[in-house]
């Protein structure tokens, strides 16, 4: 039953930001740009275990992470301005951003170890 509330209540946070994008787009990117997922992943770590260890270890983690994901958010845009449809602009974006956390995770290693 903890897992549906937790899934329930991450769902709707989810959808509610997409719904505000119909609206308010400057004010959905704010709250898309919060790290809302780490906020909630770092909530139930702690009320399950209350391991702080584990949110320190994943807060490093997750920041060596955002930087090479921040490129994405110019990959995309700028092939949805060359005129490539969104699907293959996605499709593109995302296999760039793969390539570029197997550079990230090798940054990664070498910075933070």
């Amino acid at each position: 039953m903890y897992f549906v509330i937790k899934t329930l209540l991450t769902a709707l946070i989810v959808a509610a930001v997409s719904e505000l994008s119909r609206r308010f787009t400057l004010l959905s990117a704010m709250l898309i740009a919060l790290p809302l997922t780490s906020i909630l992943a770092f909530c139930w770590i702690y009320y399950e275990s209350k391991d702080t260890q584990k949110i320190i270890e994943m807060s490093h983690s997750v920041f060596w992470l955002v930087i090479p994901s921040l490129l994405f958010f110019l990959i995309l845009p700028a092939l949805l301005k060359m005129d490539v449809k969104f699907i293959p602009a996605m499709l593109i974006s995302c296999v760039a951003l793969a390539a570029i956390y197997g550079i990230g995770t090798a940054a990664y290693r070498w910075f933070a170890h």
